[in-house]
């Protein structure tokens, strides 16, 4: 028999259906209770259709730095998974290529909104 693993997801909604707070715990985790997160992404991939579904939820708490944080580390570990899982490292790199840009850029619009805030 094949060993399944389940993980759970518990997202916390205020009135207008804007997630407050998000919690996850998976039973092969070492975790004795759930774990917090301000943001996820889940990703499917749906054969038949040849489709991507997507589930992306983002707390009320979660700033602006720390999204772009958030993609910043997700390129990354998407580009190791595509390296990992294809024979083509050249596009791996170009998507590590493309998250420092992006990282970058956001710094940029940062310091450019930190000086235009001190005007």
């Amino acid at each position: 028999m094949l060993k399944k693993s389940t993980i759970t997801i518990q997202v916390g909604l205020d009135e207008q259906k804007v997630p407050e707070t998000i919690e996850w715990t998976a039973t092969d985790s070492t975790a004795d209770k759930m774990n917090k997160a301000k943001a996820m992404m889940v990703a499917f991939w749906d054969g038949a259709d040849k489709t991507a579904l997507r589930i992306d939820l983002w707390t009320k708490e979660m700033m602006v730095d720390e999204m772009a944080d958030f993609f910043y580390q997700t390129f990354m570990t998407m580009a190791d998974t595509y390296q990992r899982a294809t024979p083509w490292g050249d596009q791996a790199n170009d998507l590590r290529k493309f998250a420092e840009d992006f990282y970058k850029k956001f710094e940029e619009k940062l310091k450019n909104q930190e000086q235009e805030q001190k005007k």
